[in-house]
């Protein structure tokens, strides 16, 4: 279970169940940019004040599973989140705005639900098994 925290004046627990796709289902986030990808992400997260709990990708989209205080804003952690990861690995992999015909790295949807304390294991295992699928 997500634990409860505390703010000045009130007690929380967030977290969303986030997930957004390549532009065009591209299959991009494969190898070094997986990999790379993931880091951006907890880095921009941590900057942020949020927590990324899990996170797992497929080639063509990513899912993540994130913990944040009641002052963050979805539409901000995801714009930040997929803004900053795209401007990164564009500029650390030149081939992968090649790829996608030098337009955006991700679609600009997304899909995100809460998650409570009786659906938290179940997405993260959802999440852990998004590998492959």
């Amino acid at each position: 279970m997500a634990e409860v925290k505390r703010g000045r004046g009130y007690v929380y627990s967030i977290q969303y169940h986030v997930v957004w796709c390549v532009k065009y289902r591209h299959k991009v986030l494969v190898g070094d940019i997986d990999t790379r990808l993931k880091e951006i992400l907890h880095q921009i997260a941590e900057e942020h004040g949020f927590a990324i709990v899990q996170m797992e990708s497929d080639s063509d989209h990513i899912h993540l599973l994130i913990d944040c205080t009641p002052q963050h804003s979805i539409p901000n952690m995801i714009k930040a989140l997929k803004g900053v990861s795209a401007r990164l690995l564009f500029k650390e992999f030149p081939q992968l705005k090649e790829k996608l015909g030098g337009g955006n790295l991700w679609n600009p949807s997304y899909f995100v639900a809460t998650v409570s304390e009786h659906t938290e294991a179940q997405i993260k295992q959802y999440i852990q098994n998004q590998k492959g699928r």
